[in-house]
């Protein structure tokens, strides 16, 4: 579980094909300090298993699956990339609800500058469209965003001069793709309302069944 506060700029220092995988070398000192093997880290925005962590790099294998529904099958060698550690139990939960389980990728169509702040503007898959809401929680390569505005196949995110300069969205060209997640609490929601509405249409879950039952 992640937080989308991100801690450090990294950066891709090795990409090696594995076939039907690909093995990935990063560099991030602060994320690795206390990193052991099996520890999560996520990876713009996808969680990876540390595979092994010598002098403040760390490996992690990316099956075939995860590089075709994200953005790392695009990564080099000298490519920037968003990390966070798992949080841990307690910590404060500065950004929202994370897992690391990327829900597709969008692209940059647009980035509007002004004088303190900078608007972003993303395409998303229409699948996606409806989790997403004004003023909701969107992860955006693993950095916690919230949506300004949102459309059936947009949103526009702003970022603060902290996030442009500390994470890869400062970075980023018109084009790119990046890794979307949109809020877990969103997803949850839809599948309970959908199975209320499968237990009976029309009728409340938990109410009384009979007008003359009280239920307590």
């Amino acid at each position: 579980m992640f937080t989308g506060i991100v801690e450090e700029l990294g950066e891709v220092t090795a990409v090696t094909d594995l076939g039907d995988a690909s093995r990935l070398r990063l560099r991030g000192p602060l994320v690795t300090k206390d990193a052991a093997h099996g520890d999560s880290i996520a990876v713009n925005g996808v969680c990876l298993t540390v595979v092994e962590n010598v002098d403040g790099e760390f490996t992690a294998d990316v099956m075939a699956e995860t590089l075709r529904r994200t953005g790392l099958g695009d990564l080099n060698p000298g490519s920037p990339v968003n990390l966070e550690r798992a949080v841990a139990v307690g910590a404060r939960l500065g950004g929202h609800i994370v897992q690391g389980h990327v829900d597709g990728t969008g692209t940059l169509l647009e980035r509007t500058p002004a004088e303190h702040w900078e608007v972003l503007r993303f395409a998303l898959p229409r699948r996606l469209a409806r989790y997403v809401v004004e003023k909701g929680s969107i992860t955006v390569d693993g950095v916690s965003l919230t949506v300004v505005e949102a459309g059936d196949e947009h949103f526009t995110v702003s970022l603060i001069p902290t996030t442009l300069e500390l994470t890869t969205l400062g970075r980023r060209t018109v084009g790119e793709r990046v890794n979307l997640e949109v809020d877990v609490l969103a997803k949850y929601v839809e599948r309970l309302v959908g199975a209320g509405l499968a237990d009976g249409v029309g009728r409340v879950t938990g109410a009384a069944e009979d007008p003359g039952e009280v239920t307590g």
